[in-house]
């Protein structure tokens, strides 16, 4: 006879909560006059988002030459921010749809805020595209419409054209996914709400009852949109990756990019969902249902991905070598010690050693660490997609044509600019429904019971209730 502890799981909702309080807990902060620390915010965001407008209206009066690209460098702040901004907005359909799929348990606590993370950083990518086209008026050459404009069609070789489909279907996709899982959670502010309030949400939640039918349509449809996304997750960020290597230019005419893209994509995204969910969490007093073992799961990804992505920098350096051409070798050896060093140095600092510190416990479910490290690794796969653009493009063929590239105020400000658009709807977001998602967090402790409440832990682990296994 020997005593052995049954497997108990840390909770994943903390103050041994009833269901009523749960409720509270999390439509208060739609119900509420905001505080002082959401009003800040939104003043801040909403400062940037002016001043990304202006910038956008300045270089549509002006024209691109406001922006400092030359012969050389014809790609510089614009596609970088665009390929970062698709990065971002990968994790939050990875969370949810991967891991609901998975019956990952652990995705309750982030999945709604990480989603809502990716409609708002898709919408920020998208822009971008329609400005760097030069005369945004004629940005609809973009879409396919057939017997319009004559001769004029769209080119379907283009990686550009792949990206508005990629894009667009992702958007889709992720928007209906997002707002079917805000369904249930509407039905019930509007069930809390009255008046005109009552009569908008009874709007927005489709007029849903909670029978037993709408449940079930419900989750076969989130299991239908979750099924769809999963393999959006993937192959977005892999046509992202083809506007470079179907390209001729040493450094990037490489096969290891679409895997390459993905696992960075993953990897800020995750970053960035740290970020929202460890502010979020604070303000909104949400500590009890975004808990640090949430925080612990997802650091994992983190040191996961980030490893992935180191791998393939030292693959790309090794192909380099390996290869024996020379112009592929003098396009990695520029991006190390040439003029623009310093950001490589800073990607490899950010992305490749910064997660390693996940390896220990105590960082992993440390709040400051992981908090710090989120706007480290952010930082870092922003001068990666630095790197891949602004550095290879600045040394071509012909030394003649060599040119170095800075940017100036309008770049800067309508990248400032999708920080205020992103976050003015985060922080909208945040007013208008739930940042947690109310119904899936109660069939945690429906269907998990007392293995996932705090206040039964230490009970079940005092000698008396061991369970004694026979041998």
């Amino acid at each position: 006879m020997s005593a052995v502890v049954s497997p108990i799981r840390e909770p994943l909702v903390t103050g041994g909560k009833s269901y009523h309080q749960i409720t509270e807990d999390i439509c208060s902060p739609t119900e509420r006059a905001p505080g002082k620390a959401w009003i800040l915010g939104f003043m801040v965001a909403s400062g940037l988002l002016a001043f990304g407008v202006f910038s956008i209206l300045w270089t549509i009066y002006f024209g691109i030459g406001t922006w400092n690209l030359n012969r050389t460098i014809g790609w510089g702040w614009d596609i970088t921010n665009f390929v970062w901004w698709v990065g971002i907005g990968h994790a939050g359909t990875l969370i949810s749809a991967i891991l609901l799929l998975f019956r990952q348990k652990w995705r309750t606590g982030v999945n709604r805020a990480a989603e809502a993370m990716t409609i708002f950083a898709v919408i920020c990518a998208a822009l971008f595209p329609g400005i760097h086209v030069g005369r945004i008026w004629v940005v609809f050459y973009f879409f396919p419409v057939p017997n319009t404009r004559g001769p004029l069609w769209v080119n379907f070789n283009s990686p550009l054209l792949w990206d508005l489909f990629a894009i667009s279907t992702y958007f889709t996709v992720s928007l209906l996914f997002w707002y079917t899982g805000l369904v249930p959670d509407f039905a019930t502010v509007r069930d809390r709400a009255k008046g005109f309030r009552k009569k908008i949400y009874n709007i927005l939640s489709f007029g849903w009852t909670g029978s037993a039918k709408h449940w079930q349509r419900w989750e076969s449809l989130s299991l239908i949109l979750a099924g769809l996304a999963t393999p959006l997750v993937l192959s977005v960020h892999t046509i992202v990756s083809f506007d470079f290597a179907t390209s001729v230019i040493p450094g990037w005419h490489t096969t290891i990019f679409p895997p390459y893209f993905v696992a960075g994509a993953i990897f800020s995204g995750f970053a960035m969902v740290q970020t929202l969910m460890i502010i979020t969490r604070k303000v909104l007093n949400l500590q009890d249902y975004i808990t640090i073992s949430h925080i612990e799961s997802m650091n994992k990804v983190i040191l996961l991905t980030g490893t992935m992505v180191g791998v393939a920098y030292l693959t790309e350096l090794f192909i380099a070598w390996y290869s024996g051409y020379i112009y592929e070798q003098f396009a990695f050896y520029n991006r190390a010690l040439g003029i623009y060093w310093w950001s490589y140095f800073a990607m490899m600092a950010c992305n490749v050693l910064s997660p390693q510190v996940f390896w220990s416990k105590k960082i992993r479910r440390s709040i400051t660490w992981t908090f710090v490290m989120s706007i480290f690794v952010n930082i870092g796969m922003w001068f990666e997609r630095f790197v891949i653009i602004a550095t290879t493009l600045a040394r071509d063929y012909l030394p003649s044509s060599w040119s170095y590239y800075t940017p100036t105020w309008v770049e800067v400000g309508i990248y400032l600019g999708t920080f205020g658009i992103f976050f003015t709807f985060y922080l909208l977001f945040t007013r208008v429904a739930p940042v947690v998602a109310i119904a899936e967090i109660k069939s945690i402790l429906k269907a998990g019971g007392d293995q996932y409440l705090e206040k039964h832990v230490e009970e079940a682990k005092k000698p008396e209730n061991l369970e004694e296994v026979s041998h």
